[in-house]
């Protein structure tokens, strides 16, 4: 019997989720945990497939587990904790190709990518939805690019190693971008703020207006 959990990297613990799945089997629930965080410790932090093969005649299992997504991925890799959820506001990161690769390179083995250039693509994919920068530009347009062949030297010798100066470049990009950013989204909140104002007092005004009315309508 096979039964899939998505589990936090060696910090896996017990829950009603779990109980409802391994409880009516029968099985040992605190040694299916300990097993599942010693074959997970090295994904601490991540959010990480397993998958429980399970003889329920003998209560004998074995875990198996897989790497985790390309989000959780790529926010260890960029050390951000969340996606943006303004992608078109605001961006959270800006990941050299050579990181991307790295990742492609990680997942490959579980994607259904025909090739590696097909894996970087699909990772770029996730970092638009995330609200990631690529190389300085944003990931729809990295997409276009890849398939016009602009990172095939890069991909195909698999680099994997953003070097210090391009590290450096790349962060003092993103630092000026995401400062101008934040001055948009706090300038479009002020101004939210003094139209929900007006429109509060436009309301008020009208409300005082209605009883002198009212007044004049009974005179």
């Amino acid at each position: 019997m096979q039964i899939k959990l998505l589990v936090e990297g060696g910090s896996m613990s017990p829950g009603p989720a779990l109980s409802q799945k391994l409880g009516p089997l029968g099985m040992n629930i605190a040694e299916i945990i300990q097993k599942v965080n010693d074959a997970t410790k090295d994904f601490k932090g991540l959010k990480v497939p397993v998958e429980l093969e399970i003889d329920t005649k003998t209560k004998e299992f074995e875990v198996n587990v897989f790497s985790p997504p390309v989000s959780e991925l790529l926010k260890k890799e960029l050390g951000i904790e969340k996606g943006s959820g303004i992608q078109l506001k605001m961006q959270i990161a800006n990941a050299s190709i050579e990181q991307i690769i790295s990742i492609a390179k990680t997942k490959f083995p579980n994607m259904l990518c025909n090739d590696l250039k097909s894996a970087v693509k699909t990772v770029v994919g996730t970092c638009v939805s995330l609200g990631i920068l690529v190389e300085n530009k944003s990931a729809l347009d990295v997409e276009k690019l890849i398939d016009a062949g602009k990172y095939d030297k890069e991909i195909q010798e698999e680099r994997t190693e953003t070097f210090p100066e391009k590290r450096a470049k790349l962060d003092k990009y993103f630092n000026e971008l995401h400062t101008k950013q934040e001055k948009v989204i706090e300038q479009e909140e002020a101004e939210k703020e003094v139209a929900k104002t007006d429109e509060e007092s436009k309301e008020a005004t009208t409300e005082e207006v209605k009883p002198e009315e009212d007044k004049e309508e009974k005179k």
